[in-house]
């Protein structure tokens, strides 16, 4: 498997998300954990492939020290219909523990935020959050194991650049085992309609990607199989296939105009 570098995923989480009151006078602090070290679970995306992955312990250290300041703390990562986008306040802190990261936020005293703390203080939300992966390593061939008996490939993410994280209504699939999933198909279906060429551009390049390679056609023959000329080199039938979904995913993002 290959990783699509500036794909931005996302992973939700059954965990808690609680909320306890502020002595001070502020609103309440919201505790956020959002992604389980080492525990193995299945990815099976339209964007992303099938494989089980994991994160390791490290993963957010650089993006800690380096980029908290852009990171933003949203509710359904900024789609809900009545909270949109809005920030739900500055983080505090944000470390990693032996078994997470954990963040702590400050909620601002908003009515939106006053709508969530019931929610919030009783912990029936999830947690999740965006991300890119920017270290990876792949088993293509692990074999059959208990925590992998389809046998298919492995992905342990070594580093990852943080975008934001927050609590979500539905983090976790009632029919897996696991207690993390992708959601990463329904965030850029969500954005589809915010951004179509964007969504339409890494749709074409995740399908390249995914698009196994196939036998190259005969040397000396075009697209069409006729014989190529000076002006059309010989084309592979993969780079056929990469062709037609690029064109595909821009004749669709036209369509919406």
């Amino acid at each position: 498997m290959e990783t699509l570098r500036d794909l931005e995923v996302v992973r939700a989480v059954a965990s808690e998300v609680r909320a306890s009151k502020e002595e001070d006078g502020g609103l309440s602090t919201m505790e956020v954990r959002f992604s389980p070290f080492g525990a193995w679970y299945e990815i099976n995306s339209y964007f992303e492939g099938q494989f089980l992955e994991r994160t390791a312990p490290g993963a957010f250290a650089k993006t800690i020290s380096e980029n908290l300041r852009n990171v933003k703390v949203l509710f359904n990562h900024g789609f809900d219909p009545q909270i949109g986008d809005k920030v739900l306040g500055p983080i505090r802190s944000l470390d990693e523990e032996k078994d997470s990261p954990v963040g702590i936020v400050d909620l601002l005293d908003t009515s939106y935020n006053r709508d969530l703390l019931p929610g919030l203080q009783a912990g029936v939300y999830g947690s999740s959050f965006r991300f890119q992966v920017i270290r990876d390593e792949w088993n293509d061939d692990p074999g059959v194991s208990d925590h992998n008996p389809k046998g298919i490939p492995e992905r342990t993410i070594k580093e990852v650049r943080l975008m934001e994280f927050g609590p979500v209504t539905f983090p976790a699939n009632p029919a897996a085992t696991s207690g993390v999933r992708s959601l990463t198909d329904d965030y850029y279906e969500r954005l589809r309609s915010r951004d179509p060429q964007r969504v339409a551009d890494v749709e074409a390049r995740a399908q390249i990607l995914r698009t196994p390679n196939e036998p190259a056609a005969p040397q000396g023959t075009g697209s069409d199989g006729a014989a190529a000329t000076p002006d059309e080199p010989a084309r592979s039938h993969s780079e056929e296939a990469r062709l037609r979904m690029a064109q595909a995913s821009f004749n669709q993002y036209r369509s919406t105009k």
